[in-house]
């Protein structure tokens, strides 16, 4: 059995990696157009590798991914409750008070799935961070959500907002931001220091790097000039390849010696390098990937290749 971490100092339990569901929309947002059928294999086959959780947001499609989510929840026999879900708020242009507005719509686009974690997408909107906090308590009290967090947050504005949700007598149970072993960037900008010392989970989206940790530019570089702009976006130029050639080396090297893959050995890094503070949300367009994702947790590295990793991507 997957073990699985407490979410922040909450009772909700979740696996060390969930699904990430930006990819589940059917508009086309993302590099091309998925359907139903497909979002609802992605979904059976996190399940069956014993993910008990998955991220979305009202931004992924206005609502798509959330319907397309618990669609195939609800087609793999997941009833409300026995799977933990998190979705978020698009703070972009409104003020606080429209959370209270817009939950209704959260719920009815989740079809009767309850909103474990509710979420500030990003840091950016019209009212000041104690207001969104105040906004998220009244949520939780009143039975709409059972746990506040945010995303893309600095260590400064985490700080804030978990200050603010004391004084309402609740505790800020997660920030979501970008960690892979070719971004590390939470180690030297005081987001990990902070998240450990306020009892935070760290939420980790796109820790494979934009593909770039599967190997898969390394063993056909011309694939890199046929990605859609935004993946390249993510990693940078073709020369970034070289950069990392020798630590995909030996994520290869590793995963020969566990028979798994090299995507498998950076999620298994991610996962336990951080010890219990940081989780992941690989995405899937597959069910193939999916499955891959989920089975990162089933095997565990050793602290000399943790390190040799760490030295490497450092």
């Amino acid at each position: 059995m997957v073990e699985r971490r407490r979410l922040g100092t909450t009772d909700i339990e979740i696996t060390p990696i969930g699904l990430g569901c930006a990819q589940m929309t059917v508009s086309g947002m993302t590099s091309r157009v998925y359907s139903t059928r497909e979002s609802g294999a992605v979904v059976q086959a996190a399940l069956s590798g014993g993910v008990n959780w998955f991220d979305t947001a009202e931004g992924y499609g206005r609502g798509e991914s959330e319907r397309a989510l618990t669609t195939g929840l609800r087609a793999a026999g997941v009833r409300p409750g026995e799977a933990v879900i998190a979705t978020k708020w698009l703070p972009f242009g409104r003020r606080a008070s429209n959370m209270s507005r817009t939950i209704d719509g959260r719920a009815d686009a989740l079809q009767g799935y309850p909103i474990d974690l509710y979420q500030i997408h990003q840091p950016w909107s019209l009212s000041p961070v104690e207001s969104e906090m105040r906004e998220m308590a009244k949520l939780l009290r009143a039975g709409k959500i059972r746990s506040i967090g945010v995303s893309n947050f600095s260590a400064r504005q985490m700080s804030r907002a978990a200050a603010a949700l004391r004084a309402e007598g609740v505790e800020l149970a997660a920030n979501q931001v970008q960690i892979s072993l070719l971004n590390r960037t939470v180690e030297r900008n005081g987001v990990l220091d902070s998240a450990r010392k306020l009892g935070v989970t760290l939420i980790a989206y796109s820790p494979l790097q934009a593909g770039i940790l599967t190997g898969r530019f390394h063993d056909d570089p011309a694939a890199l000039r046929r990605a859609p702009l935004l993946r390249k976006a993510m990693f940078g130029r073709a020369r970034d390849l070289e950069r990392s050639r020798n630590l995909v080396r030996e994520l290869g090297r590793i995963g020969d010696a566990y028979g798994v893959s090299r995507a498998q050995v950076a999620l298994n890094w991610l996962i336990n390098f951080y010890g219990d503070t940081v989780v992941a949300i690989p995405g899937a367009s597959k069910a193939k990937q999916a499955e891959e994702s989920a089975g990162a947790q089933t095997f565990r590295l050793t602290e000399k290749e943790l390190g040799r990793l760490d030295e490497l991507s450092s």
